[in-house]
């Protein structure tokens, strides 16, 4: 593996054991010679009616970006032929760019919840602006009997890239490596903001 790779992140990889080859390499294109500081390896699989499909995402930060790799199995069709295949794809995002970096923990029986566990689950999700969620839902005035048109309210919400991260899925060292990158990503984040 190219050395901009530290050993741990193309051990994660090649374990992930999906195309590990080829999501290393266009990992490398993506990092242009500059050094990984903190990564995330996830991998999913999702089940439709009659097809499983297999997906990997590499998240990697260096000095002054997040790099994002995801990598997905692909069903034939008119573009790529008839046989299947799978489709790798890089993002570069600079990290003065990022928006927001939310941390969502699951935790069961919070009121047995002793400090320093932080629960079972783990959600990162990190906006820069690419892709936004508008959630709509009535507004309200708060009366119950109250029959008036309040029109609509609702949020709009940063979700260029979540991941779900289960112990129990996953197991206890991808909870870890899921709290230790949001960690490194809040860090290195808050001083981007700051130099910029």
């Amino acid at each position: 593996m190219p050395l901009t790779q530290p050993a741990d992140l193309s051990r994660k990889i090649e374990k992930a054991g999906y195309y590990p080859d080829l999501v290393a390499d266009v990992l490398d294109v993506a990092l242009a010679g500059e050094q990984v500081l903190a990564h995330l390896v996830h991998g999913e699989t999702t089940f439709d009616l009659d097809t499983i499909r297999r997906h990997l995402s590499v998240v990697v930060l260096t000095q002054g970006r997040l790099i994002f790799v995801h990598a997905d199995d692909h069903s034939p069709d008119e573009e790529h032929g008839d046989e299947a295949h799978g489709i790798a794809t890089s993002e570069s995002v600079p990290l003065a760019s990022v928006r927001s970096v939310m941390v969502t923990h699951v935790v069961p029986k919070p009121e047995r919840y002793r400090r320093g566990k932080l629960g079972r689950e783990l959600t990162v999700t990190i906006g820069w602006g690419a892709v936004s969620r508008v959630d709509l839902e009535p507004a309200t005035c708060g009366d119950p009997n109250c029959e008036a048109d309040h029109g609509m309210t609702g949020s709009i919400t940063a979700d260029d890239l979540s991941l779900r991260i289960s112990a129990d899925a996953e197991g206890e060292g991808a909870l870890r490596d899921g709290i230790a990158f949001a960690k490194a990503l809040s860090a290195m984040t808050a001083a981007a903001a700051i130099r910029h």
